[in-house]
């Protein structure tokens, strides 16, 4: 087992003394980042800016027992942290103040995160994973207050799960699981519903986990007092504490964020209850200060009295550890010693400052250079223009009598020269567009690329397998076929496990996991608490750690817990840091048309909008849903697969090569051919089109029926206009609301595929009522497209058309 920095912390006192010297150094750099990044936002050249001042001491502290392996969960204010494992530069702090896109210069995020937001890389350039066990990690961190804390919970548990699961590979992502995930957030986040669900689990699944609590008493300006019911959040997690002989709880530490050597005690006793126990620890770290306010938009001076300002100038981290430094003195072996005198700090605070100037100098030029270029690339082939229109010559003017030029000014420009010389074909401006094609391309993967996977692991690049049926092939309940494909995909990768309400013990509420728990154990189908976000954050933190997690959500109507995570931290991971990092969840979850208004619910324009960045697939089917999972544990995607809730007890036909069998995404299926009308579906509801289509029949009109799969990616191949290219008429049916999904497969068809050149009638969409479905049989005919108005309404179609044919029905 890896030692903890208790067992190591016998050195002499020399090298106490350059630690110590080394930290005030250190502290003294990030607070000097602090002031000049304020500088910088005050003066234009940044946009906004959110600062760690304040809080050094505690994070020295905390980044001396973080070891190679172990993740950070935080929050945006750690970047002394971040600097003491190596993980920041000066020069990589102040280039994502200014929103450099270079991922050398700013490999946290490539510009894309305001300043203050870190992360390490823990993919290669083509997507491979790195020996995390070699590096220092750091989850990208977001915004949203609590966000970053049910991704800490997922990446403590890995630890866990390493202790027992090995596979090909996994050496890549843990030692025996001894790493520890440490988390970060400020006191007044503690008040949201997200911090309670996340340290409620680390303590019922006693995971290695370490949160550190900065604690200045306001979250912006209002105080702590008016976030939660006791001002001291020690306090309100007293019952928390373990009892001794329990394996239930946590340790709870609490300690002032100016007296250093408490905080380096605090630390070590934090990591050794997590490193060699197993049990989450919270350090709760009090009289914080922020010496700058909370951020660049504004004063503390506005809601702090003269008393707490005065206060927080004496009680200053790096004040108070100067006064320590000096007023420190031991006596060895007969003689005095002392850490440093007055003019040695003095000589530490000014080369601080010169080194802060020197990498922020050379992070503003860098940067520049990047606009310079660019602007001397397009400039002349502008001018270039001049004769061919009177404004060109303006718009030159303009364009240098800016103070401060960004990328925006220079593409301004050459856009309206464009505009301007529209309908000219010269050779000058078939250059300008030639270069306008080519830097567009540029910043194109600049601020637009790794939405979703861009390695070779991408979901579209797994290949389909049919499944494959034979004589003995048997017809069994849906949930047999998903059951049994579970039973070769757990045998297949050890890597993956499940985890979810119900999902362990008792096989999930439809037996689509029966007898797994039992066969494969409660580490890899395992039972979780009523908490789905949470449980999500299970999945997101494990599948940083190279684990492939099937996180279940019990029903679709419950995943709008699940929605913040998914939207703000999931669906942007691979985006926010440029392909720096990945988190391949699979959200098995299932619903639809079922009974009430609870559970037969159908937010997908929700999850669609919210989530761009996580793959959306809507099987129809049992056994469609299991090629969907065999495909994406081919992948490095993160997936929702929705199952059919409806689907569990009809029988289907169970393929031969369970375990084997793809389904593609962004492959549309035709399951009835048809010449009239072309109608386009998904999930429970291609049923009860399938029924329609056959009364249609009837009456004379010959449908085409399109299953599309896949929401996102949406029919990849178009052929979707195919079809409405013959049948000269589209209808969209969906059991969203109205202007839900059937408005999104609507934009993709006529305007993406450009289907409306072939239409005969208006299109027309076909959806449910702007309610939630009322309860039993009657409930879902009223309120959810039935077969009848399906029948009814495509027949109006033709009934407009020729009305002879076609008589009207009502």
């Amino acid at each position: 087992m890896q030692t903890t920095y208790i067992e190591t912390q016998q050195i002499s006192f020399q090298d106490f003394k350059n630690q110590i010297l080394e930290d005030y150094k250190l502290g003294r750099i990030s607070r000097e980042m602090s002031y000049l990044g304020r500088r910088e936002v005050l003066t234009g050249k940044a946009k906004f800016g959110i600062f760690g001042d304040g809080k050094e001491l505690p994070q020295l502290a905390m980044a001396k027992v973080f070891r190679n392996g172990d993740f950070r969960s935080g929050y945006y204010r750690d970047q002394t942290f971040s600097l003491a494992i190596n993980a920041l530069t000066v020069e990589s702090f102040f280039a994502q103040l200014y929103a450099d896109t270079s991922v050398e210069r700013e490999p946290a995020s490539a510009g894309r995160q305001m300043n203050g937001h870190f992360a390490t890389r823990s993919l290669n350039e083509d997507g491979s994973w790195k020996d995390l066990t070699a590096q220092k990690n750091i989850s990208s961190d977001i915004s949203p207050t609590a966000g970053q804390m049910p991704r800490l919970l997922g990446l403590a548990q890995a630890s866990k799960i390493y202790k027992s699961v090995q596979f090909e590979g996994s050496e890549k992502f843990s030692k025996n699981g001894n790493e520890i995930a440490f988390g970060t957030i400020g006191d007044a986040s503690t008040a949201e519903g997200h911090f309670w669900e996340t340290l409620n689990a680390a303590c019922a699944l006693q995971v290695p986990m370490i949160v550190s609590i900065w604690d200045d008493g306001y979250g912006i300006s209002v105080p702590t007092k008016n976030q939660r019911a006791k001002a001291d959040i020690s306090e309100m997690l007293s019952g928390f504490q373990r009892k001794e002989g329990e394996n239930q709880g946590c340790e709870i530490i609490q300690v002032k964020a100016w007296d250093y050597p408490a905080l380096l005690d605090a630390y070590a006793k934090a990591e050794h209850f997590a490193r060699t126990e197993s049990v989450p620890v919270v350090v709760h770290v009090i009289e914080v200060t922020q010496p700058q306010g909370h951020s660049t938009s504004g004063s503390h001076e506005r809601y702090k009295n003269e008393e707490r300002l005065a206060w927080e100038t004496d009680f200053d981290g790096i004040v108070k550890f100067r006064e320590w430094i000096l007023n420190y003195s031991i006596e060895i072996e007969g003689k005095e010693e002392i850490i440093a005198a007055t003019e040695e700090l003095d000589a530490i605070d000014e080369e601080a400052k010169k080194m802060v100037k020197a990498g922020q100098k050379k992070a503003w030029e860098s940067y520049q250079k990047t606009i310079t270029d660019l602007i001397q690339s397009v400039l002349p082939l502008v001018e270039n223009l001049k004769g061919q229109n009177a404004e060109i010559e303006n718009y030159i003017a303009h364009f240098n009598k800016l103070v401060s030029k960004a990328k925006k000014d220079a593409f301004h420009l050459v856009r309206k020269a464009l505009l301007a010389t529209r309908g000219t074909n010269s050779a000058e401006r078939n250059q300008l567009m030639q270069k306008y094609n080519e830097v567009f391309e540029i910043e194109k993967d600049n601020y637009s690329s790794h939405l979703y996977s861009q390695s070779q692991w991408k979901a579209e690049n797994v290949q389909e397998i049919k499944p494959v049926y034979s004589d003995s092939s048997e017809d069994v309940d849906g949930r047999v076929v998903v059951r049994n494909n579970f039973d070769k995909i757990f045998e297949k990768y050890p890597q993956t496990l499940v985890f979810g309400e119900d999902a362990g013990n008792i096989g999930d509420v439809n037996q689509g996991l029966e007898g797994m728990q039992e066969k494969y154990g409660d580490i890899r189908v395992a039972d979780t608490g009523i908490r789905e976000a949470t449980i999500l954050g299970q999945g997101i933190g494990m599948a940083m750690r190279g684990l492939r997690p099937i996180a279940e959500i019990q029903y679709l109507d419950y995943i709008l817990y699940c929605l913040q995570g998914m939207s703000d931290d999931l669906a942007t991971v691979q985006y926010r840091t440029k392909g720096g990092q990945k988190a391949p969840v699979i959200i098995r979850t299932r619903g639809h048309r079922l009974e009430g208004v609870w559970h037969s619910g159908s937010p997908m324009a929700g999850i669609l909008n919210l989530s761009k960045g996580i793959l959306v697939l809507v099987p129809r089917n049992l056994t469609k849903a299991a090629g969907f999972y065999n495909t994406m544990l081919k992948s490095d995607d993160p997936a929702v697969i929705v199952e059919c809730l409806n689907g569990y007890r009809l029988k289907e036909k169970q393929p031969d090569n369970l375990g084997e069998f793809t389904v593609p995404v962004g492959k549309i299926e035709v399951t009835k051919e048809g010449k009239d009308v072309t109608l386009v579906t998904y999930g429970s509801t291609w049923r009860i089109v399938m029924e329609a289509a056959e009364e249609l029949a009837k009456l004379g009109i010959n449908a085409e029926v399109i299953d599309v799969q896949s929401l996102i990616p949406f029919d990849l191949s178009h052929e979707i206009a195919e079809s409405v290219k013959k049948t000269n008429r589209l209808v969209v049916i969906d059991e969203d609301v109205e202007g839900g999904t059937s408005a999104f497969i609507l934009q993709q068809i006529l305007e993406k595929q450009k289907a409306f050149r072939y239409l005969d009638s208006d299109p027309l969409t076909i959806a449910a009522n702007d309610h939630r479905p009322a309860y039993a049989s009657d409930g879902d005919y009223f309120s959810k497209p039935s077969a009848d108005d399906m029948v009814e309404k495509i027949y109006a179609l033709f009934n407009e058309t020729n009305p002879q044919k076609y008589p009207a029905i009502f």
